[in-house]
């Protein structure tokens, strides 16, 4: 991206964020009960201050279930109570980091609270301006959030609801058994190479064929093959494969047997291990089917599957993991809010005469990049109005970007493109995407 464009989007994120930041300190006012809460897993502590930052009352701790949450919103009545100090608004902040401040959150929202979360790098950095130590604990880090919560340093985290939260669900459990499935094909890669390399050189892809993972389950070494000779394999083969099986690749398998520099140790425990391993990999292929499946049938309950699909490039899966990701998009001003949730807003290191490049910011949704990134990365090789933008980009005289760089222009170009065509209810137009001005400077290069 070029300085100029990052300037002028700087200019627009500066005032941005001076609006934003103005609003939220609108918010707090003379009658306003702000709570620090620091989360743990099992104790949580909180602490109470004023608009001023003054705090009111003790700190208090209280435990992870329903009783502990009841006494703290009995605490904060107690304090709005107070006749002297007649405040009648509560702002709860605490840190939206992993999953142990999702069921307070739901808790406190349900029971009609506002609540805002606070960035943990804000607190790290803010922690030692009360007492110039580093000292880091929970009954500290509680008033550090609702101090920052006082200065308007929140935001309003997100907690999915309906047909987007079980996207959300859907597409983390796919995230978490894609890992799963890629490291039991890893091990059984690294075993396969350690004990019969040679087998990739008889079945290209060993792991996809019902043939190959049958031998791979009764014969994997060549030990085992040659034990069994010819006619054994051809009646394992057949377990899996009822057509006629070609003695062909038997033979194949048995001359690469006698001629293996695999290691000949530990055969049945590593046996033991490739089965136990092709267990998970099959498993984790129903799971995945299964999720597939339920996320295809998500996508078009929420009623914008016609729009996604339109669109060259997209399909059912990463269509319904974007939507997993930002939830209804429409409740987002515009795309370019999107691409900030996602952390793809610019950001340069600039100091007097001294001027960095500029990258993103990569604050955002880490799974939502990646969603992106496979959706632009199939895009330009199969949408062409994304083909052309990214040979632009790539090839043009000034500043051209790296293919990586050109991927994330085009990721925000996407986020824009299904935005207008959710705001529009409309289908995929291919003369409408690049717009007028964008033609004329990719016909000028």
């Amino acid at each position: 991206m070029c300085i100029a464009n990052a300037h002028k989007s700087k200019d627009r994120g500066d005032s941005a964020m001076k609006n934003s930041t103005n609003k939220r300190l609108e918010e707090i006012t003379v009658t306003t009960v702000i709570v620090g809460i620091d989360i743990a897993k099992s104790v949580h502590w909180a602490r109470f201050v004023d608009y001023r930052g003054m705090e009111l009352g003790k700190a208090i701790s209280f435990k992870c279930n329903r009783q502990g949450f009841e006494s703290i919103v009995a605490k904060v009545k107690e304090i709005c109570n107070n006749k002297l100090r007649k405040l009648d608004k509560v702002i709860m902040g605490m840190e939206p980091t992993g999953h142990y401040w999702k069921t307070l959150a739901h808790y406190l929202i349900k029971a009609g609270y506002r609540v805002v979360g606070v960035n943990p790098y804000h607190t790290k950095k803010a922690k030692e301006l009360d007492d110039n130590s580093q000292t880091k604990n929970d009954k500290k880090d509680a008033l550090t959030i609702a101090r920052l919560v006082k200065d308007g340093r929140f935001f309003d985290p997100y907690l999915p609801e309906d047909i987007y939260a079980e996207l959300r669900v859907l597409t983390n459990a796919r995230v978490s058994i894609n890992k799963r499935f890629c490291r039991a094909k890893n091990t059984i890669t690294a075993i396969l190479d350690e004990y019969f390399p040679e087998i990739w050189e008889v079945f290209k892809y060993p792991l996809k064929g019902k043939a190959s993972r049958q031998v791979l389950r009764s014969c994997p070494f060549p030990s085992f093959i040659l034990e069994l000779g010819e006619a054994g394999v051809l009646a394992e083969v057949k377990k899996a494969v009822k057509r006629t099986v070609g003695i062909k690749k038997v033979r194949e398998l048995i001359e690469m047997s006698q001629a293996s520099i695999g290691v000949d140790y530990g055969l049945e425990s590593a046996k033991l291990r490739l089965n136990l391993s092709l267990e998970e990999l099959e498993q984790s292929e129903r799971h995945l089917a299964d999720i597939e499946t339920s996320m295809e049938r998500m996508l078009h309950e929420t009623g914008y599957a016609e729009q996604f699909l339109s669109i060259k490039g997209i399909g059912v899966i990463t269509a319904a993991g974007f939507l997993g990701e930002v939830g209804n998009p429409l409740r987002f001003q515009d795309a370019r809010q999107i691409a900030n949730y996602a952390g793809y807003n610019l950001i340069e290191d600039s100091s007097g005469k001294s001027k960095s490049g500029t990258c993103i910011s990569k604050r955002g949704r880490s799974q939502l990049r990646s969603v992106l990134y496979q959706m632009a990365f199939t895009m330009v090789g199969l949408n062409e109005e994304m083909k052309e933008l990214h040979k632009y980009l790539t090839t043009r005289a000034k500043n051209p970007l790296k293919k990586k760089q050109s991927l994330v222009v085009v990721s925000k170009k996407i986020i824009t493109v299904i935005y207008s065509l959710l705001k529009k209810q409309a289908t995929y137009n291919p003369a409408l995407v690049l717009g007028d001005v964008r033609r004329e400077m990719m016909k000028a290069a």
